[in-house]
């Protein structure tokens, strides 16, 4: 007897445009392992609805009238921190990509990107893990390199010489397997390290782990080197 298939992830689709989650809508209907549990057009109602359906995943808008998505995230998440969030606009300026991830987000991603695109981004989020697009990285990090780092502001991280080293390197951007070649490690050992260091530092994902990382000032980016 086959092993009963995992139920499908829920989504909350929420957009101002109806245009936008109706196209969203169509693409979830060819996924059998996706479903849309319901819609929202403003951050209010996403909120409401949020706690009522109890979505895995909130795609959500940044700029709509009334309560705008990164106060909607930051309001999801706290009642809920099982759900996920994938921030979708059309921005992707510096301020708000900052400002949806500090606010819990785990993937940030542009309107323009295909649907399968972003089909595939909602269950990387899903399943736990942390996207963003490769233009809006850029992006954070060009804003982290230019945001002072003092002894007042920054963070001080309770953790290991390996496990700051291993946090560096995602910082810079590194996969696990890359962090295990530059580290002489194994796979499962930086797993491992991750795993501590999400819960020492009660980061939600990778992406929050790499807003510690500069935040700490343990990545510096220096822009002109790369032009």
């Amino acid at each position: 007897m086959s092993a009963p298939a995992d139920p499908p992830v829920r989504l909350l689709l929420v957009d101002d445009q109806p245009l936008i989650r109706a196209s969203l809508q169509m693409v979830v209907t060819d996924a059998p392992d996706l479903t849309v549990v319901g819609e929202a057009g403003d951050g209010a109602q996403a909120l409401r609805l949020a706690g009522e359906l109890r979505p895995d995943v909130v795609v959500m808008d940044i700029r709509m009238p009334g309560m705008d998505g990164i106060e909607a995230t930051r309001r999801i998440l706290a009642a809920d921190d099982t759900c996920r969030v994938l921030m979708l606009t059309t921005f992707d300026d510096d301020e708000y990509v900052y400002g949806a991830l500090r606010a819990g987000a785990s993937g940030f991603l542009v309107k323009d990107m295909a649907l399968d695109d972003i089909l595939t981004a909602v269950r990387v989020v899903a399943s736990g893990d942390a996207l963003l697009a490769p233009s809006v990285t850029r992006r954070l990090i060009a804003t982290f390199a230019r945001r002072p780092v003092t002894p007042r502001n920054r963070p001080r991280l309770e953790v290991t010489d390996r496990e700051q080293e291993v946090l560096t390197l995602i910082g810079r951007g590194l996969s696990n397997t890359e962090v295990a070649e530059t580290l002489v490690l194994s796979v499962t050992t930086v797993k491992t390290y991750v795993t501590r260091l999400l819960a020492k530092l009660g980061a939600r994902d990778r992406v929050q782990l790499v807003i510690l990382a500069y935040e700490a000032g343990l990545v510096c980016v220096q822009g002109d080197d790369e032009r």
